[in-house]
């Protein structure tokens, strides 16, 4: 019994040691280092010296076609010079094997042609990769960049009486948005800062954008007053020199204690708040001028205060313009949709109202805070 528990152990520490050894290579890859990309090229090209070896022994078991698999292999994982060594090995041994077997003619002949064009066009996406790294590092890269941009726009959890929801849905349905969220809450849990911004563009175009923007408006949030860190973040914008470097955006700063709260629109759409009173989303007052369009952006706070029940909305012109309807018929149609959607309470009611918006595209985003 003692040398069966002790061989069990072993196994156990055997796995755990090679799944150590796995992920600290696969760790290593992900970087993009030399050494971690002569261990894939080594990888593969062992593996084609096995497929060479198993083609000369029974050239049916492993034809010229099959090589293919070790050059999608490479695309997955090289870069382009590693890549262009497993290309010129792949296609020798494969040749090699045809030649073993005898004439080139017919079906063989039409399996060079097709193993020569489907090289060419690996190679030719392989040295497409303007990020200098495999297609797969480059995808893991921007989904990376994905998460932490969505991670920095999920609103701490609130004292009790308060509750926070966002929907955000990218144009046609790509994973990536000009609509972003950056929220702060201070470490006394009393103050709530959150910033929604629509920069230039939509769905995947607009991506690269919202994610330098969204790093920056990380670093400012909790720092600096509303209108001061909305100005340096008009700075920011006008320092990247692009035609298309503007965004709209509304800041909201909130105290969890008594409701009070500020307004700071940069020519965003304008936030509603609901009435508990009036039964009715009200539209506020906040008003200003895009970001990254002028020097000294003309921004006007509007404040107020919550009371038990009540409501601030907030959302991007995906949900309100379209081409045949204009700003004013949008809010009217918000103020309609978001009334209905609050009836049976506020959980769930962002995506209540991002479901009801006609499909576009642009991105849509709506953010719901409530004193409850």
């Amino acid at each position: 019994m003692a040398a069966a528990v002790g061989v069990s152990g072993a196994v156990v520490r055997a796995a755990r040691f090679v799944n150590d050894r796995v992920n600290e290579r696969v760790a290593a890859w992900r970087t993009g280092s030399a050494s971690s990309q002569v261990l894939a090229l080594g990888l593969l090209l062992a593996g084609v010296a096995a497929s060479l070896v198993v083609s000369l022994t029974d050239y049916d078991l492993m034809p010229l076609t099959a090589y293919v698999v070790w050059l999608l292999f490479g695309m997955l994982l090289l870069r382009f010079m590693p890549m262009l060594v497993l290309t010129g090995v792949t296609l020798a041994a494969g040749f090699g094997a045809v030649l073993h077997e005898g004439q080139i003619a017919g079906a063989r002949l039409t399996a060079v042609a097709t193993m020569v064009v489907a090289a060419a066009l690996l190679l030719l996406q392989s040295s497409r990769q303007r990020s200098g790294l495999p297609g797969s590092l480059g995808e893991a890269m921007l989904v990376d960049l994905r998460d932490r941009l969505q991670a920095q726009g999920k609103v701490p959890a609130l004292p009790a009486g308060w509750t926070c929801q966002s929907a955000m849905l990218a144009a046609h349905g790509a994973g990536y948005a000009g609509d972003f969220l950056v929220a702060d809450l201070d470490e006394d849990e009393r103050h709530l800062e959150m910033i929604l911004v629509d920069v230039c563009g939509k769905g995947v175009a607009a991506a690269t954008q919202a994610l330098q923007f969204a790093g920056a408006l990380g670093g400012l949030i909790g720092c600096l007053p509303p209108i001061a860190l909305l100005e340096a973040a008009n700075g920011f914008l006008l320092r990247q020199f692009s035609d298309e470097s503007f965004a709209t955006a509304v800041h909201v700063l909130v105290d969890l204690e008594d409701g009070s709260y500020s307004i700071v629109s940069a020519g965003h759409p304008p936030a509603l708040r609901w009435c508990g009173v009036e039964g009715e989303w009200l539209v506020d007052n906040a008003r200003g001028t895009a970001l990254g369009i002028t020097r000294r952006p003309d921004l006007v706070a509007s404040t107020g205060v919550l009371a038990p029940g009540e409501a601030l909305l907030f959302y991007t012109d995906g949900v309100v313009e379209s081409r045949t309807s204009d700003l004013d018929e949008g809010i009217a149609w918000l103020r309609r949709t978001a009334r209905e959607a609050v009836t049976d309470g506020y959980d769930g009611a962002a995506r209540r109202i991002v479901r009801r918006v006609a499909r576009g595209d642009d991105d849509r985003a709506v953010l719901i805070l409530a004193r409850v």
